[in-house]
């Protein structure tokens, strides 16, 4: 009996579907290919993932492939072996996640291989043209004698004639040309050419560029944590240069798509190649390109986001993950909910690759990775140049005046800066004009109609809009209540680009947060301000804190170090901690000494003050005993189901159902269910149930056996649920 064919297709069903050979031509699909195969009464791309002998499936009952789509298949066995273990470890069904790997015009069928379009006559084509056929004809006539002449006839050059495409189809149509459509073999040699020269490096560098280059040819894992400005950047590029003058290729993933375009300039400056980038702000045309020069190894260089982890990479010689602390890094939307830092990790180890993972600010997990000696812990400690470490000071705002956010001594700070020459960025991690819209007689807050949250005021275009659930409305003049005015309360980005501008008229502010950065180029028109000093001031949101590089900033500024300190997720203290040693990294990285204010109405809080003393080693170690203590992650393995229903006693029914079902698991604990804490978020009700284990086996046991149960409740049907496997937001 012919072997069957595995496939997964784009479908909730935890399963493959079996196939048999194709009936035209009797050819068998390789492992990673893409088929076209009938679903029922639709017909579905799918992606051949194994091969088997026999099925659960009555023979009589299984159906032939109906075409092969790829000669060559589009998934490696290293990522086929990585898409198999994720769809098990998030449990979630394999279609949807081995169909994630591609971009969306390879889903719908598009072809893998860029082709090239040609017109050829067929024997009886050439005849014709021999006697001056068609005569009645003369655009046809010309066409078919130049064709016939030429031979196989790119479509390029006859574009350059003007309009053929008429003629064409004519003389198709009386079977005298016909038109082919041919892979174009793109794929070269790897090579380094280097174009701007390598900077001097440090001996801390020096010795991590040797000992991650003397890992090449197999895995090794690496912890690459350098204080902000200590040249982590340079250390990618030296190995990467190493992996490429070897013929092997690169996979770099960063966390932002703002980064991409420096980055990109930076590597095709340094290593003569240019990347192919695969990030969402792209077209689904620009993506497919790029992912066809790394399949077919036009590309040395892949560097991409998130979803870039499953990008094809022929050759893989190396894995960075540039910032791997980064929160972006986990897919939160949807329903496959996976972490691409730690696939990166897992995809280097099938590959038999050196991974590398960067950050000023390593996640506990990774530290604790590296304590286990799981991981390979280097450090930089120096900046590069002649820049030194910023000063930090905390502002207590219950001792000085305020004008909209901004304290007395800040502006002070502020002003000094700039009469000297620099620069000075401005952080507070909310947008918009105001938080708040107030009536003062009444009472009244502007509420969002749909969630739990309050409407921002964003005063340039005189709206409210709700942050959560994108809910909109006009800006009213009044209290829809008592008549009264209103008036905003608290600062976003927009109001202290206001009060900066009216305190220092003469310095030009640029401003960084999503509701500037609409377009592509938006941010690249910053970053080119702030870089030649046309701005001076910088007002920004978390963006401004992801790798950038402003050798003229000299004066940090966070407005608001509070938001985190008294948080319910256990992870807020981390993440607030990275997030200011992130955004004071951008002062003092060139030549003039930094300083950076941190305005608190808590100045005495231990995560502050361990900050300032110890820095963020000191934080972690403190932060690693007291989840060790609370038996938190590293050090247990969470899940979390979450649904979300029309009303909130739909919501929690479900989950306990869920819950019931679980009866008493061994070493497995079960917390909740309990509404979100925004529990309304676009008209729907939100809850979770937490899943706790001390060991990561036991709770996969559990999971698996637990979710088809789950699955068949009636109450299932009445909501939209999802799995978050080490989820990294409790909400």
């Amino acid at each position: 009996m012919s072997p069957l064919f595995r496939v997964a297709l784009d479908t909730p069903l935890r399963r493959l579907f079996d196939y048999t050979t194709p009936v035209a031509g009797g050819a068998a699909p390789q492992v990673g290919a893409r088929v076209r195969v009938p679903f029922g009464r639709r017909t579905l791309v799918g992606i051949v993932l194994g091969t088997a002998e026999e099925s659960a499936v009555p023979a009589e009952r299984l159906k032939p492939i109906l075409e092969i789509l790829d000669p060559r298949p589009v998934l490696s066995p290293d990522v086929v072996e990585l898409l198999a273990w994720a769809s098990q470890y998030y449990q979630h069904p394999i279609g949807e996640v081995a169909m994630a790997a591609l971009p969306r015009a390879l889903r719908l069928g598009a072809a893998a291989a860029r082709r090239s379009e040609s017109w050829q006559a067929t024997a009886e084509g050439r005849e014709a043209a021999a006697v001056g056929e068609p005569r009645r004809a003369p655009r046809q006539q010309a066409l078919l004698a130049r064709i016939a002449q030429l031979g196989p006839c790119p479509a390029e050059v006859l574009d350059r004639d003007g309009e053929w495409r008429t003629a064409a189809r004519a003389l198709r149509a009386r079977g005298w040309v016909e038109q082919r459509e041919l892979d174009v073999a793109e794929a070269v040699a790897v090579s380094a050419a280097p174009n701007d020269p390598a900077p001097q490096l440090l001996a801390g560098q020096a010795d991590a560029v040797e000992r991650i280059s003397a890992s090449l040819g197999r895995y090794d894992a690496f912890v690459l944590q350098g204080i902000t400005g200590s040249g982590k950047t340079e250390v990618y590029l030296h190995v990467i240069e190493r992996v490429l003058r070897a013929g092997r290729r690169a996979l770099v993933l960063v966390p932002e798509i703002g980064l991409t375009p420096q980055l990109v300039q930076r590597f095709h400056a340094r290593l003569g190649v240019p990347p192919a980038v695969l990030h969402s702000g792209l077209t689904d045309a620009e993506r497919l390109q790029a992912w066809r020069a790394a399949w077919q190894g036009t590309a040395a260089i892949v560097l991409g986001t998130r979803s870039a982890v499953f990008a094809p990479v022929p050759d893989l010689g190396l894995i960075v993950v540039d910032e791997e602390h980064d929160a972006s890094f986990k897919q939160h939307e949807g329903g496959w909910h996976y972490s691409a830092r730690d696939l990166a990790v897992l995809r280097a180890h099938h590959a038999g690759v050196p991974v590398v993972l960067g950050s000023a600010t390593p996640s506990l997990e990774t530290l604790h990775n590296a304590g286990t000696a799981r991981y390979t812990h280097l450090r930089l400690t120096e900046r590069a140049g002649a820049a030194t470490p910023p000063q930090l000071k905390l502002i207590d705002l219950r001792s000085h005046a305020v004008r909209t956010g901004i304290s007395t001594p800040a502006v002070l700070a502020i002003s000094k800066h700039l009469a000297a020459g620099d620069q000075v960025l401005v952080y507070l991690n909310r947008r918009g004009y105001a938080p708040t819209l107030l009536c003062t007689a009444c009472g009244w807050i502007a509420p969002c109609r749909e969630c739990d949250a309050r409407m921002t005021v964003h005063l340039a275009h005189q709206r409210l809009r709700c942050h959560h659930c994108g809910a909109d409305s006009p800006l009213p003049a009044a209290c829809p209540q008592c008549g009264y005015p209103v008036r905003p309360v608290g600062a976003g980005t927009e109001r202290i680009e206001q009060t900066l501008q009216e305190l220092f008229p003469q310095a030009p502010i640029a401003r960084l947060d999503r509701d500037v950065v609409r377009r592509r180029d938006d941010m690249e028109e910053i970053m080119r301000r702030v870089a030649g000093g046309e701005a001076r001031i910088l007002v920004g949101t978390q963006m401004v804190t992801k790798g950038h590089d402003f050798p003229n900033v000299t004066l940090v500024v966070v407005l608001n170090a509070d938001q985190g300190l008294f948080s319910s997720d256990f992870r807020a203290s981390e993440r607030l901690a990275q997030t200011i040693v992130q955004v004071a990294g951008r002062a003092g990285r060139g030549s003039r000494p930094g300083e950076v204010l941190i305005q608190t109405e808590f100045p005495d809080h231990p995560l502050l003050r361990q900050l300032l003393a110890e820095g963020y080693d000191g934080f972690a170690q403190v932060a690693l005993e007291e989840r060790a203590q609370a038996h938190w992650p590293p050090f247990s393995r969470l899940a979390a189901l979450r649904d979300s229903a029309r009303t909130p006693q739909a919501a929690l029914l479900f989950l306990r159902e869920a819950r019931a079902l679980a009866g008493e698991a061994a070493d497995v604990r079960l917390l909740g269910p309990v509404p979100a804490a925004m529990a309304r978020r676009a008209g729907r009700h939100h809850a979770q149930l937490l899943i706790e284990s001390p060991d990561r086996t036991r709770l996969q046991a559990f999971l698996t056996e637990w979710l088809p149960q789950v699955e068949a409740l009636k109450s299932a049907r009445a909501v939209r649920w999802s799995l978050d496997v080490d989820p990294q937001e409790l909400f």
